[in-house]
């Protein structure tokens, strides 16, 4: 299969929530209905040992959520789907942030009975921001919850989204009997208890056919055919370039969990979902057909296999082909490299790739080389722009509680950071360790990564900041007075760049007044 034919297949997308909407539910369905697991997990019961295949971290099976972005690949219809299961949780929004600019196009599930969520609003944001194309999955239709077309306007309304539905539930919680999709002119009947059946699905292009009766009776088909000529005469007709520009999202009901309206979701969303889109770099835009290969890394994640203590950089191919041991300039460090495993991901488990496509995401074996939001190429200095390190606003001193495992202590502080869902920072004063991160459960997860995967105990001491960020200033002089002065409120970051602590908004305010010449930034990247 030539370069452009692999290139045409590929779709890569991210699945996006509040936490519990069903999430990772809905991609371990998606991921049977390739055929790449043989059994869903389940993502919550005790009862059931195996527990969902993207959450694969020893907290994520304890505590039934995503913390960290998984990424699983298959084959469907002859095309190869990425898809990225982020956490939901807001205390891992960071990671989610990073991930969205990997996909190019987004599926986000809303749970029926709480409809939008404060996180699904954020998240949302940042993919309208970016035009990414997004469908919509409206789930546990087998609960009650609240009215189709309430959700639709809350979903306009909240999200910003001008929407379509191309399915329609008939009844919902105990009185659901199936949907109607409008895509496909076809009704599908539900059978509780994950008992879907191919047989289910009825072919009807014309709602008025006395056939819809025998399937659903009197009440319900009359229901449905008022509701779907409403949906005609309201909401805009499904238009492919409307949905591929972020103007119009498509909207999909079903209970994931059940197994129901998943492969209606699926067979829609290979239809019209993008293949790789272009990615904007600062030196030029970046062509996902152009011959020569370019890539950048979003994720890191330490210790993929606690056993041999790996590191892996998550790079996702933009543009050209990725070939094992091929020499590959390293463009921040100035240096070519080589990679002689390189992996594809069904969450934890690896297989080593031979070549890699734009829109696939590979993991390379990394000793410390790379940083988020490094850039590899063949050669040409590129940076891909787009990647934000936010500013932390929950901060803890953090200790060894032994230490006799200094080693394994300031390892294991030194790896966590370099994944970028915590950031460290050293005051400049007395050299003591300052933990940020942008939510409270970061500091759970890191403690538990510490004792569990470095051997190293470690504990907190509360710390009175409200806000860290990133100073620079072109003249010496000013910045050489400013540093005098504000000591006690200055740090360095992993890199060794300067920072600002301030303890209050107040704080914050009379610095930056009194220091006119001194820039504060609350991204890194400036």
């Amino acid at each position: 299969m030539g370069f452009k034919e692999e290139l045409n297949r590929r779709k890569t997308f991210g699945i996006v929530s509040h936490p519990d909407a069903g999430k990772t539910t809905l991609t371990e369905k998606l991921l049977l209905f390739g055929g790449a697991i043989q059994v869903a997990g389940a993502v919550k019961s005790n009862k059931i040992k195996k527990s969902a295949t993207s959450d694969f971290m020893e907290i994520e099976r304890q505590r039934g959520i995503s913390v960290a972005t998984s990424v699983m690949a298959f084959e469907y219809k002859g095309l190869k789907i990425n898809i990225l299961d982020t956490p939901g949780h807001q205390d891992f929004a960071e990671d989610t942030y990073r991930t969205l600019t990997a996909v190019d196009s987004v599926i986000v599930v809303i749970d029926v009975a709480k409809g939008v969520e404060t996180q699904t609003e954020k998240l949302v944001e940042v993919c309208r921001m970016r035009k990414t194309p997004i469908i919509v999955f409206i789930n546990k239709l087998d609960r009650e919850g609240l009215d189709g077309f309430d959700l639709l306007d809350e979903v306009e309304s909240k999200l910003g989204l001008t929407v379509r539905p191309l399915s329609w539930p008939i009844g919902m919680g105990q009185r659901f009997q199936g949907v109607y999709s409008m895509y496909e002119k076809k009704l599908v009947l539900f059978r509780p208890h994950s008992k879907q059946d191919t047989d289910d699905t009825i072919e009807i292009s014309d709602l008025s056919s006395p056939e819809l009766e025998k399937h659903v009776g009197a009440r319900a088909a009359q229901e449905l055919r008022d509701e779907v000529t409403i949906i005609e005469e309201v909401y805009p007709t499904f238009n492919h370039q409307d949905y591929l520009d972020g103007n119009l999202s498509p909207v999909f009901f079903g209970s994931a969990v059940n197994n129901f309206g998943v492969r209606e979701l699926l067979d829609c969303f290979v239809d019209i979902a993008p293949t790789p889109l272009p990615r904007v770099t600062e030196e030029r835009p970046v062509r996902p057909d152009e011959d020569k290969f370019t890539g950048f890394v979003f994720k890191i994640h330490a210790n993929m296999d606690p056993n041999h203590r790996d590191r892996i950089a998550f790079l996702r191919v933009c543009s050209g082909t990725f070939q094992r041991n091929t020499n590959y300039l390293h463009v921040r460090q100035g240096k070519n490299m080589k990679f002689a495993n390189p992996t594809s991901f069904m969450a934890e488990k690896k297989t080593l790739v031979e070549e890699a496509y734009p829109g696939d995401v590979i993991g390379l074996y990394d000793s410390g080389n790379f940083k988020i939001g490094d850039t590899v190429t063949e050669g040409e200095v590129l940076h891909f722009k787009g990647i934000p390190s936010f500013s932390p606003e929950q901060f803890r001193y953090v200790n060894n509680a032994n230490p006799l495992k200094a080693k394994q202590f300031n390892k294991g502080l030194e790896q966590l950071m370099d994944e970028g869902v915590a950031q460290l920072f050293t005051r400049e004063t007395n050299n003591r360790k300052i933990i940020g991160t942008v939510g409270a459960l970061q500091f759970d997860v890191i403690q538990y990564r510490m004792e569990h995967e470095y051997g190293a105990a470690c504990t907190y001491e509360p710390v009175n900041l409200h806000k860290a960020c990133w100073v620079s200033c072109d003249d010496k002089k000013a910045l050489a007075e400013f540093m005098e002065r504000r000591k006690r409120d200055l740090a360095r970051d992993k890199h060794g760049n300067l920072v600002f602590l301030a303890e209050s908004a107040w704080t914050l305010q009379m610095a930056q007044e009194n220091h006119p010449e001194v820039q504060f930034h609350f991204k890194s990247e400036f």
